[in-house]
């Protein structure tokens, strides 16, 4: 447990951070799962806006380091090749 109250005050950014970073992944994470299921359902205009929304997560997330950039690329490159698919 912190002592100093430089010490508690980091303690305190840190769960409010942590809360915030699981906050932005879970949003991504939903996302995602909405473009696939507007794939699944062959809806493709609510498919492509959802993919314009991951996009933008995917990328924000990797700048802030919450994701690695390559696995930001990778879920882009996988969900447009699925949107191709029903195209």
């Amino acid at each position: 447990m912190a002592n100093t109250a430089s010490a508690k005050k980091r303690a305190k950014q840190s769960v409010v951070r942590r809360e915030r970073n699981i906050s932005q992944k879970s949003k991504m994470r939903t996302t995602v799962k909405k473009v696939l299921q507007a794939v699944q359902g062959t809806d493709k205009a609510v498919a492509l806006s959802t993919y314009k929304e991951v996009c933008t997560l995917a990328d924000r997330a990797a700048g802030k380091k919450l994701i690695h950039p390559n696995k930001a690329s990778r879920i882009k490159s996988r969900l447009n090749a699925k949107l191709k698919a029903i195209k």
